[in-house]
């Protein structure tokens, strides 16, 4: 015999709209409570916040990367960007009378900044501070090429036979 369904169509005539709502509200909130089978999860995937500004001839990379170590980050330099890569492995345990907690969080994080031309990609210095990575990279002065353009008088058109 087939399994009822969740909602019999029958029961849905004269039924109050706000009634069947907070039911489709009741179900949907089951689901995501977990009471479905378990989904097997992607691993979670995070961008960390990047802040890239100008200062003094350099290029400044500012990436918040609260609890790393920087065993855990890995910056490398292309010619065209500035690739921040690594993982996060936040674990929480707490120990009570009555109950045992653990969490657990993972994810990893890939950011691709463009570099502008000019930078001494040899020069480049990177620090983690407290959670915060700081790259600085030395940008030469990019001469602008600039040349005047006379201003004339509009070319007289052809008249239409």
């Amino acid at each position: 015999m087939p399994a009822a369904p969740m909602f019999p169509v029958g029961r849905f005539f004269g039924m109050n709209p706000f009634t069947m709502m907070r039911e489709f509200t009741e179900e949907m909130d089951n689901i995501f409570k977990g009471n479905i089978p378990a989904i097997p999860a992607a691993p979670e995937v995070w961008a960390p916040k990047v802040d890239v500004q100008r200062s003094n001839g350099d290029l400044v990379v500012t990436a918040e990367l609260p609890g790393l170590k920087k065993e855990e980050v890995k910056v490398e330099m292309t010619e065209e960007a500035l690739v921040l890569t690594g993982e996060r492995k936040l674990e929480h345990k707490e120990d009570h009378e009555g109950y045992h907690r653990y969490e657990r969080s993972y994810g990893k994080f890939y950011r691709s900044i463009p570099l502008p031309e000019g930078v001494k990609t040899e020069a480049a210095k990177a620090e983690l501070t407290d959670g915060v990575l700081k790259i600085t990279v030395p940008v030469a002065e990019a001469k602008k090429a600039a040349r005047q353009i006379p201003v004339g008088e509009p070319a007289e058109k052809p008249v239409a036979a």
